[in-house]
């Protein structure tokens, strides 16, 4: 009996075919997921997001679209912004055009995976008012815990890109809006990521400019373990317009300037919830009073030439300035400022030598870290 013919070899050219083809219905396959994948992780992406947003009970998130750049782990949310519920305040407590979280790169090569948050045109409007209902202030609101649920890494560094804050009051007369603009700023190392032997202090800076005018320099580093605060800083504004401040000086105190430039310098150091430093506020070329202008209303005119007068008794001559130096210690939730130091310090400026808008530069030491204030940039002239 012949034995059963066996079955021809296969050919080596169409076994690489079904290879071949096996390889591209998986690719298609794979390229189907992720257009599903793709097209429908935003959606869940962007009601988990607006979930977290409204964590609050007074206050209500609304975002616009969200990108996802999962091969970086990265993801950016446009259009946010968060209402207050409670009464009828016409600006939102906070806008931003993007934020973007992602990946801090230099970090995975610590071997630590961290993130960092980027707010592009972020706005914060602080609103005074009557009634807490009315007002707007932020306290009270889980804004940290927000943050931490829209990322699954810590946080280390955030940034700041052409922000803005203002401090409104509509119910004045007039109604009161004083503002930051042009805010850039950073915050670095938030977990500590370089040195867990040697914990370093975190940094923040920030750069704007008041009223659209006058530049702000803000320098800080503080311990983000600390159980109580610690942390040094150092702030300067130099040269504002004081007449941009009317609608502030004549709602709360009930005056207007003619003309004038505001300097303000301020240092604090904080230790394990105690604080010392100090505020230098500066009036030069200053005018309040003006009869031309305020003589249609005699009980304005009056208070008006009152905040004159002190002004002009006060005022150091030489450089046509009136400031003063303003202590501070004590408890960070309960500070106390020297008013006799303070009116020793007007009458010093007045009569022996006017301040500077200058940092008093005094180097302290926080759990072995030297900080000079100084380091905030010189300006080319002081006025």
């Amino acid at each position: 009996m012949d034995p059963a013919p066996s079955s021809p070899p296969k050919s080596p050219q169409k076994a690489k075919h079904r290879w071949g083809r096996r390889v591209l219905v998986a690719l298609l396959v794979v390229a189907l997921v992720a257009g599903l994948a793709a097209a429908l992780l935003p959606g869940f992406v962007r009601d988990y997001v607006n979930r977290v947003l409204d964590q609050n009970e007074q206050y209500a998130g609304v975002i616009g679209e969200v990108h996802l750049q999962p091969w970086r782990g990265a993801y950016s949310i446009e259009d946010v912004r968060l209402s207050k519920t409670t009464g009828n305040i016409p600006v939102p407590f906070f806008t931003a055009e993007r934020v973007d979280f992602s990946m801090e790169t230099s970090a995975l090569l610590h071997g630590r995976l961290v993130g960092r948050v980027r707010m592009v045109k972020p706005e914060i409007n602080f609103v005074d008012a009557g009634s807490s209902a009315l007002s707007q202030t932020g306290a009270g609101g889980p804004w940290l815990a927000i943050i931490r649920d829209l990322y699954p890494f810590k946080i280390n560094s955030a940034e700041i890109v052409d922000g803005n804050v203002h401090f409104r009051a509509f119910q004045t007369e007039p109604s009161v809006d004083v503002y930051l603009s042009h805010v850039e700023g950073t915050i670095e190392n938030l977990t500590n990521i370089y040195d867990e032997l040697t914990p370093m202090f975190s940094t923040v800076t920030v750069k704007a400019l008041a009223m659209d005018q006058a530049r702000v320099e803000y320098e800080m580093k503080l311990d983000p373990f600390s159980y109580r605060p610690s942390f040094q800083l150092a702030l300067r504004l130099l040269g504002l317009d004081v007449t941009k401040t009317n609608a502030l000086a004549r709602a709360y105190g009930n005056f207007d300037f003619e003309a004038g430039w505001f300097d303000l310098v301020a240092e604090f150091d904080a230790k394990e919830g105690g604080v010392t430093g100090y505020v230098k506020p500066l009036f030069r070329n200053l005018r309040v009073f003006d009869l031309r202008k305020d003589s249609r209303n005699p009980f304005q005119a009056f208070w008006e030439a009152l905040v004159g007068i002190a002004a002009t008794v006060f005022k150091n001559q030489a450089r046509d300035q009136v400031g003063t130096l303003i202590p501070i210690s004590g408890r960070l939730d309960n500070p106390n400022a020297d008013y006799l130091a303070t009116l020793g310090n007007l009458l010093r400026n007045a009569f022996v030598r006017a301040y500077l808008p200058k940092l008093q530069g005094k180097a302290t030491e926080i759990s072995g870290l030297t900080f000079a204030p100084g380091s905030v940039s010189e300006p080319e002239a002081i006025k």
